[in-house]
């Protein structure tokens, strides 16, 4: 598995930052009695799904913190579900851009689930200002301690 050396390079945050983008492009459109209500409110949660999972990446020295950010993600994407259903009950977007967004959260979702199920991986990744390797759980050994290479991821 590849390391990656930021969140940025994480497929999920790119998929966040895609969903986040495509509904403050079609919220434009929505009318202007919805801007300080459901405009704001969709888009807060699509922001915030990418802003959480950047900031679980910067907690993983913490594996418990991490899956704790990882979940706060989760739960903003499904916020955005509810606002991306109630646009779409409003007939603020069409069909396709519901079941598309829909799709997008899904996907997300389960990244989002995988990742903290396999959190250990993740948290045990290099850190990119010491080069030294940082373990989440109690008890595990960074390369300088031990002979053996840690998986890249």
């Amino acid at each position: 598995m590849k390391h990656a050396d930021s969140f940025r390079a994480l497929e999920v945050y790119q998929l966040a930052r895609k969903l986040a983008q495509e509904i403050f492009e079609a919220s434009k459109a929505f009318p202007t009695a919805e801007m300080y209500s459901l405009i704001d409110q969709i888009r807060r949660s699509s922001r915030s799904v990418g802003a959480q999972i950047a900031e679980a990446w910067g907690k993983r020295r913490y594996e418990k913190h991490f899956v704790s950010k990882l979940t706060d993600a989760d739960g903003e994407q499904m916020e955005t579900q509810h606002w991306i259903e109630t646009a779409s009950g409003c007939s603020y977007i069409t069909p396709q851009q519901r079941e598309q967004w829909l799709e997008l959260c899904a996907s997300i979702g389960r990244m989002l689930h995988g990742m903290s199920e396999k959190a250990d991986r993740f948290c045990a990744a290099t850190n990119h200002r010491s080069q030294v390797t940082v373990h989440c759980s109690q008890g595990q050994r960074t390369p300088a301690e031990s002979s053996e290479e840690p998986e890249e991821l």
